[in-house]
């Protein structure tokens, strides 16, 4: 029986979906209150971003005359507001559609999906850790989270954990002494799985730089990367980069990642040449981040599966 058919027998059940939009109100009341433009970017772009490990979902754009160009639905709307923040547009954020191929749907992960973005000028990846307290906070409305039996303390300040900390509390592992190839397999092994013994939500920051992605590398300490993920109740619901502005470097990163892309068999594209050329032409110190909205509101809902927020999830629409 699918979502509709299930909501038309129980109408009960309606509650439970309508909590998308309590919190996509909440989340647009909370940045407009601080003076945030939203804004509206391109779903369809002639080039996604590079990350070595997603697949993108590739189409073609073609006009009565019979001109064709190939089309992607973005994996992320970040390259679009670099090249606005570099522009000048100041603080935004944007609630949009994402897309992500051979993304499995099961309880967190959906093909489609919708992502939050927001960028604060002036800032680094601290001061977004502050922003998305108080937005979590607003959006439940207490100081606690009741999930899924569990009750999750919300109160402020939520702990803050470097990687090296966290790899060395719940691993046993000296973070320096970890192979790149290994990192995420020890993380998904054996350090999420503690995180999600703790009753607090957790930012995990100071990721290695060969982690770094767009995230600027750390002053102190050039090994590692301004970059944080938050946890609550066990779920992954932001990552954050204090953003690398550098146009050199991040041409080298592109490089490197477009090479993976190709040892792994993923869709082939050539770099974004706009964004080198708006970071060329002076980006403002700024940190942003990508929060998943689906996530959010599973956890807002109280219930498993993002699936059970959605009217028509993918994997009832294409028998997933």
């Amino acid at each position: 029986m699918k979502t509709w058919q299930r909501i038309k027998n129980d109408p009960k059940l309606l509650g439970q979906y309508l909590v998308r939009e309590k919190v996509v109100d909440t989340i647009r009341s909370f940045f407009k209150d601080q003076g945030f433009h939203e804004i509206f970017t391109p779903i369809l772009v002639p080039v996604p971003s590079i990350e070595p490990n997603l697949e993108v979902f590739e189409t073609q754009l073609r006009n009565s005359k019979g001109l064709k160009r190939k089309g992607f639905l973005i994996m992320s709307p970040e390259y679009a507001h670099k090249k606005l923040l570099a522009a000048g547009v100041g603080n935004v954020f944007e609630i949009t559609r994402s897309f992500r191929n051979e993304e499995e749907a099961s309880r967190l992960h959906s093909p489609e999906f919708t992502i939050l973005e927001w960028y604060r000028v002036g800032a680094d990846y601290f001061d977004v850790m502050n922003d998305f307290e108080n937005l979590f906070l607003k959006i439940v409305g207490k100081d606690k989270l009741e999930y899924q039996g569990e009750t999750y303390d919300l109160k402020k300040p939520w702990p803050r954990v470097t990687f090296t900390e966290a790899f060395k509390k719940y691993a046993g592992k000296n973070l320096e002494n970890v192979k790149d190839e290994d990192f995420y397999k020890i993380f998904f092994n054996e350090v999420e799985p503690k995180i999600l013994e703790v009753k607090r939500p957790i930012f995990l920051y100071d990721y290695p730089i060969s982690q770094a992605a767009l995230a600027r590398p750390k002053k102190e300490n050039p090994h590692l990367a301004e970059r944080f993920e938050v946890f609550v109740a066990g779920v992954e619901l932001g990552n954050c980069f204090s953003e690398l502005t550098d146009a050199k470097l991040q041409r080298k990163r592109f490089e490197s990642d477009l090479l993976e892309r190709r040892r792994l068999g993923k869709t082939n594209f050539p770099i974004d040449e706009e964004l080198i050329e708006a970071l060329k032409s002076g980006m403002p110190t700024v940190s942003g981040i990508a929060v998943g909205v689906d996530r959010l509101v599973m956890l807002a809902a109280d219930v498993p599966n993002v699936a059970d927020t959605l009217f028509f999830p993918d994997s009832e629409l294409f028998d997933l």
